[in-house]
């Protein structure tokens, strides 16, 4: 049985299920929205596993879910050896998102990393303690920042309303995921103009390291025929 991880409630799972429909391959859930269970018509053999998205890359990589949709920022993050874990089949067209790094707006000499860079050494010199960012995506931000050149910085976990730390204090500046910069507007952020850490959106992931009987193999050669992916 071919197991399909798809995220368990919100836009992402909707806009999933409307992509199988469209292929030909219906996807349901069952019992009650407390109930994690679901339904695969249109193809034998495929089983649909409701988890949250952030789950997804676990699972695939530990080979429990043969194929799973979540973002490219969860992969990334969650999956430090993510090539070698699981395989893109497919970019979904919905979920569009940017991981960015910004800072405050009053910060007017701050455009570029290189001026970050510049700004984390006088903060840390006049505060005494290093220029803190704000983010879930610890492992994204810190290769990004080693990449850039940006040294003197300190990471604050924040797993909501990340745009407000600046405000509230707890952070100089963030990291997050943005579709159309709104809310950074709003809490009166700017994204550094080369500060895409990663562009993101849905996609339909293989687990590499899944078992597969002969059976499975030809149930998931038939449904990559029909989502016209072979």
């Amino acid at each position: 049985m071919i197991k399909l991880g798809v995220p368990s409630k919100g836009r992402l799972m909707e806009k999933t299920f409307q992509w199988f429909e469209k292929r030909g391959v219906m996807l349901m859930r069952t019992g009650s929205d407390r109930e994690y269970a679901g339904a695969v018509d249109g193809i034998d053999g495929v089983a649909l596993v409701l988890l949250s998205a952030g789950e997804v890359p676990r699972e695939l990589a530990a080979g429990r879910i043969h194929l799973g949709v979540t973002g490219t920022d969860l992969i990334h993050e969650k999956l430090p050896l993510w090539e070698q874990q699981v395989e893109p089949m497919a970019e979904m067209g919905f979920g569009h998102a940017d991981l960015v790094l910004a800072v405050p707006q009053g910060w007017v000499d701050v455009d570029l990393t290189d001026d970050l860079d510049a700004v984390a050494a006088a903060f840390r010199a006049t505060h005494g303690f290093r220029l803190r960012i704000a983010t879930k995506y610890h492992r994204l931000v810190r290769d990004f920042l080693r990449d850039a050149g940006v040294a003197d910085y300190a990471i604050v976990d924040s797993q909501g309303a990340t745009e407000g730390t600046v405000a509230n204090e707890t952070a100089e500046a963030i990291a997050d995921i943005t579709s159309s910069g709104e809310t950074l507007r709003a809490n009166h952020l700017k994204i550094l103009e080369d500060g895409l850490i990663l562009a993101s959106q849905a996609t339909l992931w293989r687990a590499r390291g899944a078992d597969l009987t002969d059976t499975d193999r030809a149930v998931l050669s038939a449904l990559m025929a029909k989502l016209s992916l072979s």
